[in-house]
């Protein structure tokens, strides 16, 4: 690359023209990803009562597929973020996504094949095993396409970018929940709901694949500290990057494990949500109707991650302080939830969810992308720009174990003592996560 095909940023540095046009389209790739990631996970929730009345399966079989799941994301998550530094990162996404599709697929078979009815016992193995490989599958979504967006942005606005495109996990919710209300109330069968999510993870696997630059260098840009390599070239081979981090020097990173335990109290407020709040809404509502008021809390969601991104720029990267302010405002909201759920009217019931959905949505976003990459900048690795899928992986695997044990126990706790025992739970993880993250906001 020449001086003329480069323009003059601030400070005499050169930055390449097409550097802005490649962001846009990682950008939409990646968001698009994670997006098909959560379009398969939420259709499986958002069918749970079908599955129940149509298939046999039991509240208490859902509860261990559930924690099956966090458990296989959470164990996934520490190796595929180190995968994501090692070897190129849009090939483990990739993989992810199809992976994802065939295990759906493995579960649809299943509610064809009727097995809970002809063999209940071997049934129950079949589905566990089925949602254990789909919660390793999934693992890749957040810590290596997290490390492809700090691969191809700098520090710069990193609130207000990370906000944003974390909104992707709330829009393949949002999608699964349209499709299921649109398939449902057409009279089709509720597995449809499954196979179009995974056809839709395959697709966007193989195009993936085919098409998305894991790192400028890949495409011959020069950016940050990553030097220029042949178009097509595999950029692993550069001897002159510093090699990937260990977990011990990750967990060495200041704030890292603090966050990590922080985030596992956060996630399961969150996935207690994700996973239960369609179910719990049928109490009242047609299931048709669940779904389509439970996407209330996924639109509240999306803002709430650009919110706090932007106000935590404004504020010097004070992240800690916008998130624990956040999560003590969700406290009032749940307990207010727990009381007056069954009679709120349904508009400020909606209201509710939406508010709900910032509180959680916002902190949550923020802590698994732009915190990550923050952390992954600290002067304690000397600017290594692959660590970030290290560091991801450690606090979405550390926040998804935390979250994975509290699901273990939902359906239980339900059976025993009712939902409100479920949300009063929910408030204490949130004030525990909080106190967690005391001595980051004082410092």
């Amino acid at each position: 690359m020449t001086s003329s095909e480069t323009v003059p940023l601030k400070g005499g540095a050169m930055e390449d023209p097409r550097l802005k046009g490649y962001r846009a389209f990682v950008y939409f790739m990646t968001f698009v990803a994670y997006a098909m990631s959560h379009f398969s996970r939420k259709s499986y929730t958002n069918v749970k009562k079908q599955m129940k009345t149509d298939a046999g399966m039991t509240t208490e079989l859902f509860s261990r597929m559930d924690t099956g799941f966090m458990f296989a994301y959470a164990i996934g998550s520490f190796f595929s973020g180190q995968l994501g530094d090692r070897l190129r990162p849009t090939t483990v996404v990739a993989a992810g996504l199809i992976g994802s599709a065939a295990c759906v697929m493995a579960l649809v078979f299943g509610l064809w094949g009727d097995v809970v009815h002809e063999n209940p016992i071997w049934a129950n193995t079949y589905f566990l095993s089925a949602w254990l490989l789909h919660g390793l599958f999934q693992s890749t979504g957040g810590p290596v396409n997290t490390a492809i967006m700090g691969a191809w942005f700098d520090s710069k606005n990193r609130g207000l970018v990370f906000g944003t495109w974390t909104c992707h996990q709330y829009m393949g919710n949002i999608i699964a929940a349209i499709t299921a209300t649109a398939i449902l109330a057409q009279g089709f069968a509720y597995w449809w709901v499954l196979v179009i999510s995974a056809v839709a993870n395959l697709a966007w696997g193989v195009f993936l694949l085919m098409a998305l630059p894991s790192r400028p260098a890949e495409v011959g840009i020069e950016f940050g500290d990553a030097p220029k390599v042949a178009v097509g070239e595999v950029v692993n081979k550069d001897t002159k990057q510093l090699p990937p981090i260990s977990f011990v020097q990750a967990f060495q990173i200041p704030a890292v494990a603090m966050y990590a335990l922080a985030f596992g109290f956060f996630k399961l407020v969150n996935y207690v949500l994700f996973f239960w709040l369609p179910f719990f809404l049928t109490r009242t509502f047609t299931p048709s109707q669940s779904n389509v008021i439970s996407t209330l809390y996924d639109v509240g969601m999306m803002p709430g991650g650009i919110i706090v991104g932007y106000v935590s720029d404004l504020y010097g990267g004070r992240r800690a302080c916008v998130i624990v302010t956040f999560l003590l405002l969700l406290c009032p909201l749940l307990y207010v939830f727990s009381q007056y759920s069954d009679v709120i009217p349904v508009y400020a019931l909606l209201v509710l969810l939406g508010f709900m959905g910032i509180l959680v949505g916002g902190p949550n976003n923020i802590i698994s992308s732009a915190v990550a990459a923050d952390l992954a900048d600290h002067p304690s690795i000397q600017g290594n720009n692959r660590a970030i899928g290290t560091v991801t992986g450690i606090i979405n695997g550390s926040g998804s174990v935390t979250a994975a044990i509290g699901l273990l126990f939902i359906g239980d706790i339900q059976a025993a003592w009712g939902w409100s025992a479920v949300w009063y739970l929910l408030i204490l993880s949130t004030l525990l996560g909080c106190s967690l993250l005391a001595k980051t906001v004082y410092r």
